[in-house]
């Protein structure tokens, strides 16, 4: 069946979250805090999304990054964390966005997203960048009622978007996201800007890529 529609995670995958290890550092945390804070946080999301329960990524996120910052000894640790979540909302795109997303576009296809962070985040990041009017939707997690890789978070997009499953691709830079959306019968696109291999226990992606500008002559 034919692809129509493109479905974005947003977080790492279309923002760049490489200057939160700077906010990190200006607060006396380690440099590996971001990554580490970042990865707990999915953690923990997840978890609850495992038992059917849903928090939102603010919530999760101010409680990681707080418990992170009293565990390696930084001040004020609840304050601070609030600015981490403020940093998290003025992230830049990557450089590779514009154009993938151009041509994608150019291709005739439909592009949306779907985050585990709330709906206002990845606007404003698509907002600030210029690249709003490119997207036909923006979707979070908040409104299916439960974090990704949940089938229930994939089924929501599609049936918002009025596509089935065959008629999607979801893009990513996380492994575990794709796996969800292919066990929902999507097609897959790995965004892997860091060469890295794929995880051998996780179902392979449909399409694999460094670049985003790479996707749309695969898709069309």
């Amino acid at each position: 069946m034919t692809i129509t529609t493109v479905v974005f995670d947003v977080n790492e995958t279309l923002s760049d979250l490489s200057p939160l290890t700077e906010r990190f550092t200006e607060i006396g945390a380690p440099d590996w805090a971001a990554s580490y804070w970042f990865a707990s946080t999915l953690r923990e999301g997840i978890a609850l999304a495992a038992g059917g329960e849903l928090r939102t990524f603010a919530e999760v996120g101010a409680e990681t990054a707080a418990q992170l910052l009293r565990r390696v000894g930084v001040r004020w640790a609840d304050a601070r964390a609030r600015q981490i979540l403020e940093a998290f909302g003025e992230l830049p795109v990557h450089p590779d966005v514009h154009d993938g997303v151009a041509a994608l576009r150019a291709a005739g296809l439909r592009l949306v997203t779907l985050s585990n962070g709330a709906t206002g985040i990845a606007e404003k990041l698509l907002g600030d960048h210029g690249l709003r009017a490119q997207f036909d939707a923006v979707l979070s997690v908040e409104d299916a009622g439960v974090w990704k890789p949940a089938p229930a978070a994939y089924e929501y997009a599609l049936r918002t978007c009025g596509v089935t499953a065959p008629e999607a691709v979801m893009v990513a830079v996380h492994p575990w996201d794709l796996h969800g959306a292919g066990r929902v019968g999507m097609a897959t696109a790995w965004l892997d800007r860091a060469g890295e291999p794929w995880p051998k226990h996780l179902t392979p992606p449909t399409h694999t890529v460094n670049a985003l500008p790479q996707l749309a002559p695969l898709l069309a």
